[in-house]
């Protein structure tokens, strides 16, 4: 509006209008915002008996007032400071011991409403507060860290020596296998078949992975156990010779059709061997030091809610009974040291059978933590010795961690205790935590420091990407392309992570437990046993997969990527998820799309600590926007498998019609284009043609 114009000239109408814009401005919603980011909480991760300097951002000159309403004080908001869109409200909160809890309550004229994690609201919802937790801090290293998860069976064989013979021992019924073929689909019972990926494996492939940007890799479990996914863990102290170094290689494999496990004298002789134990040991200790040159960390899988029944604590298949150097197990002899390891149902000595198993599985016997004091310390003993010297890891993913102990309380409190002795032996560790639903009870400082991202990425996700469920067991065409759905999932879940779990949580799109993203492309129901491994590769769809890429990769927390994703392997749900890498027939395509979003992820910290924001959604389509001070990005998604022109409003991450827009990068069903497009903005607003099935990121030029 001209303010040089007589004001008597204008219309009763004009009039009404002038006074709305410019004297009683209609509160803008869009334009209220704040998060727990160094923009908006300073320090974003405070200390105990810290003052924390706390923001929110409101449109320029559209509000009357805000009131910083916390556990401790209500408190109106000074304005210090404003840009061309925005004023920004500063308030206190004088931190102590435990945690606070905050919200801000917005007036213009005589209207109010709350604003908290979920967003604005007309009334307060204390579930949806802001928190601060005095002296909860994650390692900086894994906020926004690329994550590479390694099933090694299935990586790369680089050692064919400690490979698992045919009938080496018996497990669950019948002898192992040793497949000969790498590219074999893996059985629907494939626990025993083994391909002979091991460390030596991981070791030959460090160039490529370091290739792909990774800052960290994960290792599902490596120590001694008897099947290849080794979540049945037979001795916590050593890595197991098959994946490590066999030094001393005596003894038989069983003859056809004998099933006892104590004429398996080629495996006691591997696995209880002292010499193969320590060599693997050493080996893996060299696997850390070469990870740690390459500027990497590693991550180890944490199985301590269970263990196997070939454990020498239990030693159900007497294969430690008469080897030197081990005490009697459980099972054997009532009076073994490891007897209150395992929780008993009656006195049925020797030979015991009747123990609890996690789920009722007599091959995952649940250890028993609440009647041992010396396992508790035992295990504690474990998380601090994998993470000191020689071995020098940099964080535990804790296998079905929920479930340890036999009550919620008594979880709780070991998790406590684990953190204290974790970050006493590295204080930049990760304990990062395999969990299904809300997590926020274990992410309150004191335990874990985050989950693997079930509820917040993956599974939203794939719903509205893909229309199926993340084992490919259920399809949901009322979740597919549904935005509202997608949205009120994500910011709901979103909500039960402080910022500092959230920018470090592990967010996946397949993993060894869930079918393969780019088999869900297909949008079919099936599994292994039931539709073939075949179907798992027919109808797929890889452009779906580069959006669900291009998303990953600008997410908030750590994009992890499950081996062979980059390089288009698919498989339904476990056991097929565990196919070997396609070495020799990779999509090279994707290994590049993969190479160009990890670098465009790392070349910009709004991508890995920045504040992000939903700016539109609808029918298969969505933005959101990532920033901080130093830069802006978009990024804008169409699934529809037609184009679709979508209207931007880019001035809620502080876009400016002055400003000009470029794109990095654009996937669409051929393929994808890094051909640089400019945007023009026009009243807050970037009209971005996407064609079908496609995904961008859009920044502003000026900081490009």
């Amino acid at each position: 509006m001209n303010f040089n114009m007589n004001f008597s000239q204008l219309t009763k109408y004009e009039k009404l209008n002038a006074y709305m814009e410019h004297v009683a401005p209609i509160l803008n919603l869009d334009a209220l915002f704040c998060d727990g980011t160094k923009q908006y909480r300073i320090p974003d991760e405070p200390m105990i008996n810290d003052e924390v300097k706390i923001r929110f951002r409101t449109a320029r000159e559209n509000v009357d007032q805000v009131y910083l309403i916390s556990t401790y004080s209500r408190q109106e908001m000074v304005k210090v400071e404003h840009d061309k869109l925005f004023d920004y409200y500063e308030g206190t909160i004088q931190l102590e011991t435990v945690k606070v809890e905050y919200y801000f309550e917005v007036r213009s004229g005589n209207f109010t409403c709350y604003y908290n994690r979920k967003g604005v609201m007309n009334e307060i919802q204390n579930i949806y507060n802001f928190v601060l937790m005095p002296g909860f801090q994650t390692p900086n290293w894994a906020k926004g860290a690329v994550i590479y998860q390694i099933f090694v069976d299935r990586f790369y064989n680089g050692d064919t020596s400690n490979d698992v013979l045919d009938r080496e021992y018996n497990y669950i019924g019948e002898g192992t296998s040793k497949v000969n073929d790498w590219n074999k689909y893996p059985l629907a019972m494939g626990v025993r078949e083994f391909y002979g990926g091991d460390l030596r494996g991981v070791m030959k492939k460090l160039d490529y992975i370091q290739s792909l940007g990774v800052d960290a890799i994960y290792l599902n479990p490596i120590f001694v156990s008897p099947s290849n996914h080794k979540y049945d863990i037979q001795d916590y102290d050593y890595v197991d010779p098959h994946f490590g170094v066999i030094v001393k290689d005596e003894g038989e494999v069983l003859r056809p059709g004998d099933t006892n496990n104590q004429h398996a004298t080629r495996f006691i002789t591997r696995v209880t061997a002292k010499e193969n134990l320590e060599a693997s040991n050493a080996l893996f200790a060299e696997l850390v030091e070469e990870i740690h040159k390459r500027g990497m960390k590693i991550i180890l899988d944490g199985v301590f809610n269970h263990c196997g029944s070939f454990n020498k604590w239990l030693d159900r298949e007497c294969i430690y009974k008469k080897e030197e150097g081990y005490e009697k197990g459980a099972y054997i002899d009532e009076n073994s040291p490891y007897r209150s390891f395992f929780k008993f149902r009656d006195r049925t000595w020797p030979y015991n059978s009747r123990y609890d198993g996690w789920w009722g599985h007599d091959t995952l016997p649940k250890l028993n933590y609440e009647e041992s004091p010396k396992l508790y310390q035992y295990i504690l003993d474990i998380a601090k010795k994998w993470l000191s010297p020689p071995f020098n890891i940099d964080g535990w993913r804790l296998d079905v961690a929920a479930d340890l102990g036999h009550s919620n309380e008594y979880n709780h409190k070991f998790w406590k205790d684990f953190r204290n002795a974790v970050k006493e032996a590295n204080p930049e560790a990760i304990i990062l935590a395999e969990h299904y639903g809300d997590p926020s009870s274990w992410l309150q400082g004191d335990e874990w420091d985050t989950v693997m991202n079930y509820d917040a990425f993956m599974e939203p996700l794939t719903w509205f990407l893909t229309g199926i469920e993340k084992h490919s067991d259920e399809a949901r065409s009322d979740l597919y392309g549904q935005y509202e759905a997608f949205y009120g999932s994500m910011s709901h879940h979103m909500t039960k992570f402080n910022t500092q779990s959230l920018f470090v949580a592990m967010n996946e799109l397949s993993n060894h437990d869930h079918s393969r993203f780019l088999t869900r492309t297909n949008r079919r129901i099936g599994r292994t046993a039931t539709s073939g491994p075949d179907a798992a590769n027919y109808g797929i769809n890889k452009a779906v997969m580069r959006e669900a890429v291009l998303i990953q990769m600008t997410w908030p927390g750590a994009p992890t990527i499950y081996y062979g994703d980059e390089a288009g392997v698919c498989g339904w749900t476990d056991p097929d998820n565990r196919r070997t890498y396609p070495w020799g027939h990779e999509d090279i395509e994707l290994i590049e799309l993969h190479k160009e979003l990890i670098h465009i992820h790392k070349s910009y910290e709004a991508l890995k600590t920045g504040s992000m924001i939903f700016l539109c959604g609808g029918n298969h389509y969505f933005s959101f926007g990532r920033f901080d001070c130093n830069d802006k990005l978009v990024v804008i998604v169409n699934n529809a498998q037609q184009e679709q022109v979508i209207d931007v409003p880019v001035w809620q991450v502080g876009i400016l019609d002055t400003d000009r827009l470029v794109r990095l990068i654009q996937t669409n069903s051929e393929g994808y284009n890094l051909k640089a497009q400019m945007y023009p903005v026009q009243e807050g607003y970037a009209k971005v043609i996407m064609p079908p099935e496609s995904s961008a990121i859009i920044k502003t030029i000026d900081a490009f």
